[in-house]
């Protein structure tokens, strides 16, 4: 796999949505910074995730993480744990869950019929003709 130029990061990609104000973007970027690991394969301008809470704090509070990678469907994911922190794990480890398996349907590993093929440089029509007379 080739090396991304500008690799993605949970720091350049985050955007706080409805719930969360602005100070609450360090704590959640420092929450998600495993996640550092797993989008480092995407180009940075080309990603971003969004992280929203409807009803913080009360009882039936739901945190949403949507991330969009260029190339690829939207992947969301959503938690309704009660704690803030919990429910912040959640989404982030369900994120990763689901790049993780969209990376492997796009690009596998294992499968030699479904891998790109390299093919044989093509021979120009003179010289194919010229090396039937050659064998004949």
């Amino acid at each position: 796999m080739s090396a991304v130029a500008n690799p993605a990061t949970v720091a350049e990609c985050l955007r706080v949505g409805a719930g969360f104000s602005q100070g609450d973007r360090n704590w959640i970027a420092e929450q998600f910074a495993t996640l550092d690991a797993r989008l480092a394969s995407f180009h940075a301008d080309a990603t971003e995730l969004e992280v929203m809470v409807k009803d913080r704090d009360a009882r039936g509070q739901k945190v949403t993480l949507e991330c969009w990678v260029a190339g690829r469907q939207k992947i969301v994911t959503t938690s309704t744990e009660e704690d803030l922190h919990a429910a912040l794990n959640d989404v982030r480890d369900d994120l990763r869950r689901k790049l993780n398996d969209s990376k492997t349907r796009q690009e596998p590993r294992n499968n030699k019929h479904l891998r790109p093929t390299e093919q044989p440089p093509a021979v120009p029509p003179e010289d194919a003709l010229r090396q039937d007379a050659e064998t004949a």
